[in-house]
């Protein structure tokens, strides 16, 4: 009895160990691109979608130059961010976050906006209306390509692969002599 157990539990074990050290990976991989600055993220969004408007032409109230690092995309991830307090790995908070700016969901609070502090003047109404110009499309590519940032697909752990080794030259094969079948009464010869 104890021993239909412990078979479970070896394999259980083993089995345990290997999650264990793939969930790490995968943790790893999200802690990484989790602690991204926005603007860092958005200068990765700007490089795949290139049609997207930067609109970083704000001037910063503190330093009284442009702040060409507070964008439209960097606004946007911070609104799901910081100010909604979405998390950032799943389709549909980003979507949350879109049907906010659509008007569709939430009441975006203008003191609350991104940049209302920092900047000049607010870019809250020059965002949303930049994003409600966006086709469907282009608002699936800018949520897809956040979400592949924040979260890649797991790289799956491979083993390396062997090195070939020349094949050995051909041994002839041995002929194999099997004993003859029994037939019946051949049992009769084992009796004493």
């Amino acid at each position: 009895m104890i021993k239909g157990r412990i078979i479970p539990l070896i394999l259980w074990a083993a089995l345990g160990l290997s999650l264990t050290l793939v969930m790490a990976q995968l943790w790893a991989v999200n802690v990484s691109a989790q602690s991204m600055r926005p603007e860092e993220v958005a200068e990765i969004v700007y490089q795949r979608l290139g049609y997207l408007p930067k609109e970083n032409g704000y001037i910063s109230k503190e330093t009284g130059a442009i702040a060409s690092n507070n964008t439209l995309v960097s606004r946007f991830i911070r609104y799901h961010e910081d100010i909604k307090k979405r998390p950032n790995l799943y389709r549909l908070d980003w979507k949350l976050t879109l049907a906010d700016y659509l008007g569709a969901n939430e009441n975006i609070k203008e003191e609350r906006y991104p940049g209302s502090a920092t900047l000049t003047v607010n870019p809250m109404e020059a965002d949303r209306k930049l994003i409600s110009g966006l086709n469907r499309r282009q608002r699936d590519q800018l949520i897809s390509a956040i979400i592949s940032i924040y979260n890649p697909p797991p790289k799956l752990i491979t083993a390396p692969s062997p090195v070939p080794q020349a094949s050995p030259s051909p041994t002839p094969f041995a002929p194999v002599n099997n004993p003859p079948l029994s037939k019946p009464g051949d049992a009769q010869l084992l009796l004493p």
